[in-house]
């Protein structure tokens, strides 16, 4: 059996301990189901038909994500997000699109629901409807509840005049939360008290070409409805974590970042009910995070 197809040591000897993150909810458990809730996270796949750019192994990512799809199949979860980036860019629609629909097949074979997060490669020569219809699916930000949850995902891939990014129309550090989705994300967290989670590809916890113009506006929304408990992004090919204001921003690595079958990053997180806690399981490149 090789041990890199097959074996959940996370890192494999990068990672030597262990980090709690404790969640700090009034909400927890009397608000959401007395069973843990499981999702597969897996972020900046870049599947793309081209030769190795660096650090970059774009044919790569078929492998990896049919590797990151068997574990999830064994892993009994509750939904699977993809964190943005899922394609590089095409220099055409076509073959932007091709490599959407190659990438997507992978994904067809998951037996939970994947829910796709825009990334700005998703979107180069390919506009926001045409990435959406090759994914299955309605909305580029949007809000579901599995087991009490409230599961929240965020578009940031608008530059700060407004615009949608499309047919090349954009440079990858003018990234943005315009106020229209402000706005909904406001509604939805008023609609009742839950726990909840939050998906973004850019990250909301850094000034700077890796974060939103908008972060510390979308931050304040989510600190003021005191139910975000964490918040998941890419974009940044690292692991990093930090609190603010007690919630958790949690960047998941890449798996586009060398070559196969030593390299990959994907993790199962379980939030569980009765502490509060939540525990990021990492495979290969990406962190352990666990009580």
């Amino acid at each position: 059996m090789n041990r890199f197809q097959m074996t959940p040591r996370r890192r494999f000897l990068k990672m030597t301990g262990a980090t709690t993150l404790t969640l700090a909810t009034g909400l927890r458990a009397a608000s959401i189901s007395g069973e843990p809730l499981r999702i597969g996270l897996i972020s900046d796949v870049h599947y793309a038909d081209l030769d190795i750019a660096g650090t970059r192994h774009y044919r790569d990512s078929i492998s990896k994500v049919r590797q990151a799809v068997e574990v999830f199949n064994r892993s009994e979860l509750d939904l699977v997000v993809c964190l943005g980036d899922m394609i590089d860019s095409g220099k055409t629609v076509a073959v932007e699109y091709a490599h959407l629909e190659t990438i997507f097949k992978e994904f067809q074979a998951l037996k939970a629901e994947c829910r796709f997060v825009l990334g700005n490669h998703c979107v180069w020569s390919l506009n926001k409807s045409e990435f959406l219809r090759g994914v299955q699916q309605k909305r580029s930000y949007d809000s579901m509840t599995i087991k009490g949850m409230r599961i929240i995902m965020l578009d940031a891939c608008f530059r700060q005049d407004g615009e949608a990014y499309g047919r090349q129309n954009y440079r990858w550090t003018d990234t943005d939360i315009p106020k229209e989705e402000q706005s909904w994300l406001k509604s939805v967290l008023a609609l009742d008290p839950r726990p909840t989670l939050v998906f973004v590809h850019q990250r909301l916890d850094v000034s700077g070409n890796y974060g939103v113009h908008s972060a510390p506006a979308v931050r304040a929304i989510l600190e003021a409805s005191g139910q975000v408990v964490a918040v998941f992004q890419g974009h940044n090919h690292v692991n990093d974590h930090r609190v603010i204001n007690h919630i958790h921003y949690v960047t998941m690595n890449a798996v586009i970042e060398g070559p196969a079958p030593a390299n990959n990053a994907f993790a199962v997180m379980e939030y569980a009910a009765a502490s509060g806690a939540i525990r990021i399981d990492g495979w290969h490149d990406q962190s352990d995070y666990s009580l």
